[in-house]
């Protein structure tokens, strides 16, 4: 059993750690915070653009654009947003491990992937796992700014309309609350019309000036938004997830010092008895 010195000197090293993981929790908290604000401002336009984008994938359009169009499928593409550090949970591992499902799913099929990895945690994780990773971003702070992800994006759309892959999939967490981060994957080009049965219909807008033109840019903002407010969530994922992470360190460091505490008093108590028994021993023999 460790002496009293050892034992204090132990304990004293987990308050420390203790205090560092309550104060990381307080950071979480706070960012946190600002991250649901950002990606509240956001939601309104991704959704909204989402919804006009499916109503054109229902129009009988006088310019099919292949963002729309369904082909036969040779090779997807996937874009896989992590954080660039660690310290939160399993955020990055349940979502690189529903992306691994998913593509095996398609390796059954014959059908091989590309890869555009955005944040620090994905790239590290293919570097060892393996993958033919066509873009990546990373280091790109607490407030993303869509400049820093266009680059990267881009190379995965010009991959598709260059025909060299079929669809692209988009792999991200969603901010469900404080508690639960749900890692999803799902498919962002060729567009999925809309299941609103209202819709069904063959109809069409007035473009103008004219479809192709219109089209083109509208696509291209929407696939961005897409990108961009998954990596909004993403961060505030992070640290939702870095909050409840510290918040489990602090608990366990607090159970930990008191397990100590405890045998540290336990051996405190057999040192001070066996003294007495000592002396009493030795009052005996005099």
């Amino acid at each position: 059993m460790a002496n009293a010195k050892e034992l204090r000197k132990q304990i004293g090293s987990v308050k420390n750690t203790q205090k560092i993981t309550r104060a990381m929790q307080m950071v979480a908290a706070s960012k946190m915070r600002k991250a649901q604000e950002r990606m509240a401002r956001g939601r309104p336009y991704s959704d909204q653009i989402r919804s006009v984008i499916s109503h054109m994938a229902n129009a009988s359009s006088e310019y099919p654009h292949q963002f729309m169009r369904e082909r036969t499928v040779t090779r997807v593409g996937y874009i896989v947003v992590t954080t660039d550090k660690g310290l939160c949970g399993g955020l990055n591992v349940n979502l690189l491990k529903a992306t691994i499902s998913h593509m095996k799913q398609w390796a059954e099929q014959g059908v091989e992937a590309d890869l555009c990895l955005i944040g620090n945690k994905g790239i590290q994780f293919f570097r060892t796992y393996g993958g033919r990773v066509l873009a990546a971003s990373q280091h790109l702070s607490e407030t993303p700014a869509v400049d820093d992800l266009i680059g990267s994006i881009k190379v995965m759309l010009d991959a598709f309309e260059d025909g060299k892959v079929d669809k692209i999939f988009l792999s991200n967490n969603v901010f469900v609350n404080t508690m639960v981060q749900q890692p999803t994957v799902s498919q962002l080009v060729p567009l999925d019309p809309t299941e609103d049965a209202g819709l069904q219909h063959r109809w069409d807008y007035l473009y103008e000036p004219d479809a192709r033109e219109l089209i083109d840019g509208l696509l291209k903002r929407y696939l961005e938004a897409q990108v961009y407010q998954a990596v909004v969530e993403n961060v505030a994922c992070e640290q939702a997830a870095k909050m409840v992470a510290m918040k489990s360190a602090t608990d366990n460091a607090g159970d930990l010092i008191d397990e100590l505490e405890l045998i540290m008093n336990n051996a405190r108590q057999s040192a001070i008895t066996q003294e007495i028994s000592e002396i009493v021993g030795g009052a005996a023999a005099v």
